[in-house]
């Protein structure tokens, strides 16, 4: 089960969904920052059984790399969160965000604070690449499920999600038990 949250938690944010050469099957790919690479290597250590290769470091671009073994499972995951080749949220999307690890994940992936003078003034969910439509669905999901308040704030004319500040305490003490001490940052 936490194999599973890591991999959907990162489907969602920073991670890919890429085909295999024969293009049956899909494996998993996911990227940080050197800066980040206690946490990469958290989620090596989780997936380890699907990972044949060590961690890749890539000095162009400072990043670290992992990647899994092509299987019929990810396949599955690709038809449920890709469509036409694009990332999308599924109508299904409360049955994953149910799992704090995958919000976590999610989060810290693709989270980080919003401060004004110091203050934390809210969260922001990167979520830009998702449409309008989608970031508004995620946002009720959150309401209905925990009571978190969600706007969407235009990034560069891109939806992206601000967690209130009224919802700070409650999408903390979600997340915060799950969340690496080397992440924890994101939180302030």
């Amino acid at each position: 089960s936490t194999q599973m949250a890591v991999v959907l938690g990162s489907i969602l944010g920073d991670g890919c969904l890429c085909a295999n050469w024969s293009k049956t099957n899909y494996r998993l790919k996911i990227s940080h920052s050197i800066k980040q690479s206690e946490y990469l290597l958290w989620k090596y250590d989780i997936l380890k059984s699907l990972i044949l290769s060590k961690p890749s470091v890539y000095d162009k671009t400072k990043s670290i790399t992992i990647r899994t073994i092509s299987h019929s499972e990810l396949s599955i995951l690709r038809n449920i969160f890709y469509k036409k080749n694009k990332k999308i949220i599924p109508k299904n999307i409360e049955v994953y965000i149910r799992d704090p690890l995958i919000v976590a994940i999610w989060f810290m992936d693709d989270g980080n604070i919003r401060k004004t003078k110091r203050v934390v003034e809210g969260y922001n969910l990167n979520t830009q690449s998702f449409t309008l439509k989608e970031n508004k669905f995620i946002a009720d999901e959150f309401m209905r499920l925990y009571g978190i308040s969600m706007t969407i704030h235009n990034n560069n004319g891109y939806p992206r999600l601000y967690i209130q500040k009224k919802s700070i305490s409650v999408f903390r003490n979600l997340i915060e038990p799950y969340m690496l001490e080397s992440m924890k940052y994101k939180l302030g």
